[in-house]
């Protein structure tokens, strides 16, 4: 579904063309208006300079000059479709450049609210999550891990910690099942509800991630990913997300296949990306929160 400002852009690129079709028009008049005339015949010589097609030559009774017949008034000539074509695309180009950098500057303005508010009013259960975490097992409270970027760019990524800490010392870097081994006390509940992503508002704050965008992906995953699926890097061309088009309508991934369906819908959303489609992932967000989907 074409967003808001995308029906914008294309109202303001027909404005454009039926303006140029008025300009082309008006200036054809004017410049029939302008023509020297005299009794409405025109002098030979202006004939002559302006390339006009000398028709019955006539004589006038004031100056016996040499004057041409009554002409026609001249009719405007329509600008070719091709001039047409090329001022709309020049147009269109100059509209799309001028969305996404009002898009752009727009989002991170709505990210930094996001953050703040989302730091401000989650504060209560931020402490609270703390005390459980430190209560049901040891370690630290936080867990950072690297992730990928916009651009192939690394950065840590925040989460409250639910699995122990030595969680991958003998598996090496794995996807988190249901019922996983490896998850301290009440960590089942807190993926279900994604309360340990909470810390990442912090990653938005710092502009390393966006409130909506495709997941960051670990740097081992995005290389394997890379080799055996066509297009994966294109989800690196925006920054990641704490939500996304595929989080909320798709399930956790558990094999390759989940992840191919994934990207779909990840390049999706590159492609119509835009302040509506943004918000309504918003809001469907909250449900998957309520009910838990997708989570492990």
């Amino acid at each position: 579904m074409i967003g808001i400002l995308g029906k914008i852009k294309y109202f303001i690129l027909i404005a454009g063309m039926f303006t140029l079709i008025f300009l082309s028009r008006a200036s054809a008049w004017a410049f029939t208006a302008s023509s020297i005339q005299l009794n409405n015949y025109v002098r030979f010589e202006d004939a002559k300079s302006l390339d006009i097609p000398i028709g019955e030559m006539k004589y006038s009774p004031k100056n016996q000059n040499p004057l041409l017949a009554p002409l026609d008034p001249v009719r405007p000539v329509m600008p070719e479709s091709s001039t047409i074509i090329l001022f709309g695309s020049g147009l269109f180009g100059m509209l799309v450049s001028f969305v996404r950098r009002t898009y752009a500057v727009t989002k991170r303005i709505l990210d930094i609210l996001a953050g703040i508010i989302g730091l401000i009013v989650l504060s209560p259960l931020f402490l609270i999550t703390s005390i459980i975490i430190k209560l049901g097992s040891k370690g630290p409270i936080f867990y950072n891990q690297i992730r990928v970027g916009k651009n192939g760019k690394a950065f840590l990524i925040y989460k409250f910690r639910t699995m122990r800490v030595d969680a991958e010392k003998e598996t090496g870097p794995v996807w988190a099942s249901e019922n996983d081994k490896r998850f301290i006390p009440c960590a089942k509940f807190l993926r279900k509800a994604h309360i340990d992503e909470i810390p990442q508002f912090l990653n938005i704050l710092k502009g390393d991630m966006s409130l909506i965008g495709p997941r960051p992906e670990r740097p081992v995953f995005v290389e394997k990913f890379i080799r055996e699926i066509p297009d994966y890097e294109k989800r690196l061309s925006v920054k990641p997300g704490l939500t996304g088009l595929a989080q909320v309508w798709n399930r956790y991934d558990e094999t390759i296949d989940d992840v191919k369906k994934k990207v779909k819908y990840d390049i999706l959303y590159i492609k119509k990306i835009c302040l509506w489609t943004d918000l309504r992932i918003f809001f469907r967000t909250f449900r998957v929160v309520l009910t838990g989907e997708g989570a492990r």
